[in-house]
């Protein structure tokens, strides 16, 4: 029997999923909760208003549906306002890397059809060295803060904050097709050019409210962040949205912080001034807040911090507790929106020492609500959920890209068999909860076994003398290849000695094989990182070899 569908009346709404409603939504309950960001502190109520007056300077520099807008600029109010107003009136929001080089900027705004760009005092440089070169951009908005002087003499349709205050405060904002593109932006993970990654209304709007639900309810000892909560981003907005929460806490009607540029000290003094409980980030950041010279007069109990883009070491996890935060880890990349999977702690685990949480702490956890996971092996045979078998990570839900902008053939190879492939090793256990072993790539294969840069990295931070450490592979003539370890000591007498001893009860006790124990470890101040603070470990593979 066919499946039966009844027609809707013809004078029914037909419900569009559209950013503009995860705006309004905030709209019908929040009077108090503000958005702040440097000296600046709106209500709601204000920020709607703004959100208005910058749709109505966006029409008036000629911006309509299908033109394509960048914006270049740190975490701030402004960007929270295009977050929605660009994409509302049925244009879309291209969030531009600025931790690229001139040229792959170039190459992402020539891609992308970028029509306006609004640029930061900070990289007009950028944007004056290549402006000639731009195919398609027709104009420039100026982006201030305030204790800046205007910039040079480049040439621009005016400054962000002039234009508004000329601006109407009203608009209306239409209706139209859910599934009409909201924004792009370019993920560098591999080599050759960036690649753009786009997402629809009716993809993020189905984010956001799987992402609210999980925020409020993935934790027995209550919301990781709910209506009473602070929240500010330490996860550029230029990189997938900031992981998509603005939306969510925007929805939620919370108080929002907006640290600009990325500053330890400063972004530590936010957390104890501002009240923040709950954040987001690379590991890379939350080791930066925990050795800046704020941390020790800041109180960080009660701030909840959920980290992805790289793993959640035990060290750190460690670390992190003993100062009273609560970590989390939470699993997805560019291409998923991102969120695929969160730990999930329930009051049995909390209960538990500290130390026994760790393990559950640095687990990417239960795939979210709508989301489906499974393991492959290479000829895309489907794994059992023992928590032993592991394969290749591969996902299916409503929010993942569908291509890759103007590169279906790369498309196609990401939805390979009709389900995206993450690139991720991975396992998955009875409970259906989800632990990532490796990038397949950073896999290191020595002598015939696997072994997992990852779960290495994670067993050498719980050395007390280490700070920081990344596990490569490096060719060996015998092996094949061998662990090569970058470590960043926390004390001036760390010796290799003592981490090759530190590794070896782990050898001892059948946790890892001898072949596991790097073949050299390297002392370093800093470990090179990608423009978006991830471990950079293709450039360490280079530079070693």
């Amino acid at each position: 029997m066919a499946t039966k569908i009844l027609p809707p009346s013809d004078s029914a709404y037909q419900y569009p999923l559209l950013i503009k409603q995860l705006l309004h939504s905030s709209q019908r309950f929040e009077n108090n909760n503000p958005i702040v960001s440097g000296p600046h502190r709106f209500s709601y109520a204000q920020f709607n208003e703004r959100v208005c007056r910058l749709a109505n300077a966006l029409k008036a520099a000629g911006i309509g549906p299908g033109d394509t807008v960048a914006v270049m600029d740190w975490d701030s109010h402004r960007y929270l306002e295009c977050f929605f107003a660009i994409p509302m009136i049925g244009a879309i929001l291209h969030t531009v890397n600025i931790r690229l080089s001139p040229g792959q900027i170039l190459y992402t705004m020539n891609h992308a059809e970028d029509d306006l760009v609004l640029v930061h005092d900070d990289f007009v440089p950028i944007i004056d060295g290549i402006k000639d070169q731009l195919e398609t951009v027709k104009g420039f908005i100026r982006l201030s803060d305030e204790s800046q002087s205007p910039s040079s003499e480049f040439p621009t349709l005016g400054e962000y904050e002039a234009l508004l205050a000329q601006a109407d405060v009203h608009y209306d904002f239409p209706d139209f097709d859910e599934n009409s593109v909201a924004t792009t932006f370019y993920t560098t993970g591999t080599t050759g050019n960036p690649k753009g990654v786009y997402f629809s209304h009716r993809q993020l709007v189905l984010h956001t409210l799987n992402m609210v639900n999980m925020l409020q309810s993935r934790s027995s000892e209550g919301a990781l962040l709910n209506h009473d909560g602070v929240y500010m981003p330490i996860t550029p907005m230029f990189h997938v949205h900031a992981w998509g929460i603005p939306y969510a806490a925007t929805m939620m009607g919370v108080k929002q912080v907006y640290p600009g540029r990325y500053i330890p000290d400063e972004l530590t003094r936010l957390i104890r001034e501002e009240g923040v409980t709950f954040s987001h980030c690379v590991p890379t950041i939350l080791q930066m807040v925990l050795q800046s010279s704020e941390a020790p007069d800041t109180d960080f109990r009660g701030w909840t911090v959920i980290i992805g883009g790289s793993a959640l070491t035990s060290g750190l996890a460690k670390a992190a507790m003993e100062r009273g935060i609560q970590p989390y880890s939470a699993y997805g990349m560019s291409e998923t929106c991102p969120l695929l999977a969160i730990t999930r702690m329930g009051k049995e685990e909390h209960a538990l020492a500290e130390e026994d949480q760790i393990g559950w702490r640095i687990k990417a956890g239960l795939p979210s609500d709508l989301v489906d996971i499974q393991i492959w092996n290479p000829e895309g045979e489907v794994l059992p959920h023992d928590g032993k078998s592991t394969g290749e990570l591969v996902t299916r839900s409503p929010w993942l890209t569908q291509s890759y902008l103007n590169e279906p053939e790369k498309g196609d190879e990401l939805w390979q068999g009709g389900w995206l492939h993450t690139g991720d090793i991975a396992c998955i256990h009875p409970d259906g909860s989800v632990e990532i072993k490796d990038r397949i790539k950073d896999v290191i294969k020595t002598g015939g076994e696997w072994i997992s840069s990852l779960e290495l990295e994670s067993l050498i931070s719980k050395h007390a003398g280490v700070s920081a450490v990344t596990v490569v592979g490096v060719p060996d003539e015998r092996w094949g290849e061998r662990p090569f370890a970058l470590v960043v000591p926390n004390c001036e007498d760390l010796e290799t000695e003592s981490l090759i001893e530190h590794l070896q009860q782990f050898v001892d006790d059948g946790t890892i094989n001898k072949w596991a124990i790097p073949k050299e470890f390297k002392l370093v101040d800093d470990i090179p990182k990608t423009s978006v603070g991830k471990i950079d470990k293709k450039l360490i593979r280079a530079q070693i070899s």
